[in-house]
């Protein structure tokens, strides 16, 4: 089977490659991924699959399937790209390429998620349909992964409710199951209003709308002591009220996103920091209002699926890199300073870890592969993914395959920089092998997905899940 599987994938590659490419060169973020989701659209219509657009009231979201009995595999593919984070392709040193006619890049790598999702979707169908086995396989097109919650908002809309699996993966700089869960997030906007007036004729008429919002700034950091220690939250400041000094500023808003492992955590956090804005809106005589933006559960790996996954990365192997590969991976290395080289996407917190990374030590690329530790289910990682939401819905499993250089930061230049390589396109269609034999190894030993789907509805029992996003919030890209 792998060896089909090997062949259906490398001989399509030329496709695939001119596809990530140009999904790294469009570089289109949250929610406007226009020509990202039409190009990959006209590869799957090509492809055979009926493709229904417009998933969750979002015009860059769709769902291609194929087939109609049979288990269902659903392939989940990202294409959304970050803000100001430009970069020339292939360089080992920081610098803008202004031909792209962007200022947004590639630094999470989803032009190479979306592309090894399609290939797997597709190499999964070409062998089910040459060995006429029943199965349904879907590709989903999920937008604004980057602070937008795409699939949050595509799960409120139940488009993966009849899955029996969700496959995913995520560009790294090593070879590993996402065993851990993530944390859960929410975002909104705080808009205060005030009253302007000439901040030396008259500073008593007017009432600061930014003096309000670097007060709430004030108490939400005050605020930090005394939330649940695995909380964070981050906040940019979208309006600061204008350019003028002399004008006492009438107007002001700030983004806040609130991180904690669990729900109900973000939601308290959340309820208090409304009060802190209250708060600094009496302090003020100003008035505030909250948009609340978007949010994403705690991602909860499938351990069925998980162990199913491991073994398969280890039958279909890491990627191969040759030595311009590594020429070029050191060069990068080299640009990191001694404390961005301390970043590790798999930490060594047991001994199984640590092994396989002191037998490994020194390495650029990830020639190696970490065995799935059930124990790091009981690691949450610090970041957060709309994949939770899934994940409460249909038995989903991740992982991470080297695309990038050790050490290297996500949302870094230095990963942008990557994204076209060799060494990119190599681990993206090892990506593809690996989700696809998962898939069809499950397809055929329905045991599978019987054991995987009892897992997940032992957790849901005991607690239910909950779409965090409000019915009344509509997907935006704007915060508003």
């Amino acid at each position: 089977m792998l060896k089909k599987i090997e062949t259906l994938i490398e001989s399509k590659k030329d496709t695939y490659f001119t596809l990530s490419d140009r999904i790294w060169d469009i570089a289109e973020t949250k929610f406007h991924e226009q020509e990202s989701a039409k190009t990959i659209i006209t590869i799957l219509e090509q492809e055979e699959f009926t493709v229904k657009t417009n998933i969750g009231e979002i015009d860059t979201a769709f769902v291609a399937s194929y087939g109609s009995t049979g288990p269902i595999i659903g392939f989940l593919g990202e294409y959304d790209a970050l803000p100001e984070l430009n970069q020339k392709a292939g360089s080992t040193k920081k610098e803008s390429d202004p031909s792209l006619g962007t200022t947004n890049g590639h630094g999470c790598g989803h032009n190479l998620l979306g592309t090894a999702s399609l290939a797997a979707a597709i190499a999964t169908r070409d062998y089910i349909k040459e060995h006429n086995i029943e199965a349904q396989i879907r590709y989903y097109g999920c937008p604004a992964e980057e602070g937008g919650s795409g699939k949050t908002y595509m799960s409120r809309a139940h488009a993966f409710d009849d899955l029996d699996m969700a496959l995913c993966w995520h560009p790294g700089t090593d070879n590993a199951i996402i065993g851990s869960p993530t944390l859960a997030n929410s975002q909104a906007v705080f808009e205060f209003k005030g009253k302007s007036s000439h901040a030396a004729n008259s500073p008593d008429m007017g009432r600061s709308a930014l003096d309000a919002m670097e007060l709430m700034n004030v108490g939400a950091n005050y605020l930090r002591e005394h939330v649940t220690s695995e909380a964070r939250y981050h906040y940019a400041v979208l309006d600061a009220g204008g350019m003028q000094p002399s004008v006492v500023q009438a107007h002001s808003k700030v983004l806040y996103l609130i991180r904690a492992p669990k729900g109900y955590q973000v939601k308290e956090i959340y309820d208090r920091l409304c009060k802190v804005a209250e708060g600094a809106a009496l302090m003020t005589e100003t008035e505030v209002t909250v948009h609340f933006d978007k949010a994403c559960s705690n991602y909860m790996p499938n351990k069925v699926y998980s162990k199913l996954m491991s073994e398969v990365m280890f039958e279909v192997g890491a990627p191969n890199f040759d030595e311009e590969d590594l020429a070029f991976a050191k060069e990068l290395h080299d640009s990191l300073t001694e404390d961005e080289k301390k970043f590790m996407m798999v930490p060594p917190v047991t001994p199984i870890e640590k092994q396989v990374l002191a037998a490994n030590q020194g390495k650029v690329l990830a020639d190696y592969i970490y065995p799935y530790n059930e124990a790091l289910a009981n690691v949450t990682m610090p970041g957060s993914t709309d994949v939770g939401d899934v994940s409460w819905v249909v038995p989903t499993a991740q992982c991470i395959m080297t695309t990038e250089v050790q050490n290297t930061a996500l949302h870094s230049w230095q990963w942008v920089a990557n994204g076209k390589t060799n060494i990119a396109k190599k681990g993206m269609l090892q990506a593809a092998k690996v989700m696809s034999l998962t898939a069809l190894k499950a397809i055929e030993e329905p045991e599978y997905i019987k054991a995987a789907k009892e897992e997940l509805e032992a957790v849901v029992k005991q607690t239910p899940y909950i779409n965090p996003i409000p019915a009344d919030v509509k997907p935006n890209s704007l915060g508003l």
